[in-house]
Formats: C-alpha cells, structure tokens, sequence
C-alpha cells in the first residue's frame, strides 16, 4: 500500500467509521491515458467502496460530495480518478 493509499484509507476511516471499506488502486488500468502521460504506475487513480451509517439519509450526490471534499487535498496533490461506491449498511451493493 502507497503512501496516498495510505492517507485515503485513513481518512475514510477517521470520518465515517466504515464497516467495510475498500480502497483499491486502479492505475494500473490507466497507462498511457492522457496520450501516454500516465506510466500506470503510482498512485493516481483509485476505486473507493465504503459502507458506513453516515451515508444514512444521504443521496447519492451528497455522499460523493463528502467524500470528495474530504480527499480534496489527494486530488489537488495527483489523484486523478476516484470511483466512488458509498453505501449504507443494508443498501444494495455490486461488490
């Protein structure tokens, strides 16, 4: 696990007290993305799937957006693709 990783991980887990949480680096899928700016490797394009009760009440837009404002400063330092899979605990997930 990288360091930005590392940081997601931590975050997510300082502020929403997940149940389950998985953060997974894509760059790998991402190589030559930009005309062959990426390399795929490093950090810079991750996967996030998180279910927490703070989702609760939350529709799909407000949990991006709380997620997205708490990596505000992953995305400003690299992070240049983040999927995002919130969910409640009871809800319906793909994974």
């Amino acid at each position: 696990m990288g360091p930005i990783e590392e940081r997601i991980t931590r975050k997510i887990t300082e502020a929403f007290a997940p149940e389950r949480l998985a953060v997974i680096n894509e760059s790998h899928l991402h190589a030559s993305h930009h005309g062959g700016a990426m390399s795929g490797e490093g950090e810079t394009h991750f996967r996030v799937r998180v279910v927490s009760e703070a989702f609760a009440g939350m529709n799909r837009i407000e949990r991006h957006r709380a997620l997205n404002d708490l990596l505000s400063q992953e995305i400003a330092d690299g992070v240049h693709a983040l999927a995002l899979e919130p969910a409640a605990p009871g809800e319906t997930v793909r994974w």
